[in-house]
């Protein structure tokens, strides 16, 4: 099983695209029998919203103000968060990790988060490449890393606070 990476920051972009590779083995652990797929779960679910929190309150404002990436970029990405809140919570409530139910909320939850990383990477990762001196990056990258150290801290990846986040992104829409 992937362990928790610990981001301390460095290059906000290879900091995200660290999670993002960690994302997809992740993934690969729970669709694999053998796995402890709960564990997985859990740590999938943690790092996951830790992630997407930290995104939405420090990079995206922070890559929107300088021009690298626009309004509706943040808020189709923060829509694409939603989404897989939605998709995450549905796994989380399957009981049974050997059922075909959890295969297929895991196909779900893997479809969802697979077509957000592309997005994610060609459209706004590339721009904070070109459009975001290295410097700025890098204080970005510790700043993410710190929010996203806080709210692994906070259990934010519990089935509660995923259904917390679930219900304010529907209240939103």
């Amino acid at each position: 099983m992937p362990k928790i990476l610990q981001q301390t920051g460095g290059d906000v972009v290879e900091v995200i695209l660290a999670d993002h590779r960690w994302f997809e083995e992740a993934l690969r652990e729970l669709r694999d029998v053998e796995a402890d797929r709960a564990a997985v779960l859990a740590d999938l679910a943690t790092v996951l919203v830790a992630h997407a929190e930290a995104e939405e309150s420090k990079v995206y404002p922070s890559l929107n103000k300088r021009d690298a990436i626009d309004d509706e970029e943040v808020e189709h990405s923060t829509h694409e968060h939603d989404e897989g809140n939605e998709a995450l919570l549905a796994l989380m409530e399957v009981e049974d990790t050997a059922s075909e139910e959890f295969s297929e909320k895991t196909h779900e939850l893997s479809e969802a988060l697979s077509h957000h990383l592309d997005e994610e990477e060609r459209d706004v990762l590339n721009p904070a490449k070109t459009d975001v001196d290295a410097d700025a990056r890098v204080k970005l990258g510790e700043v993410f890393a710190e929010e996203r150290a806080r709210l692994i801290d906070s259990d934010c990846g519990s089935i509660e606070n995923v259904r917390k986040l679930v219900e304010a992104a529907k209240k939103k829409s």
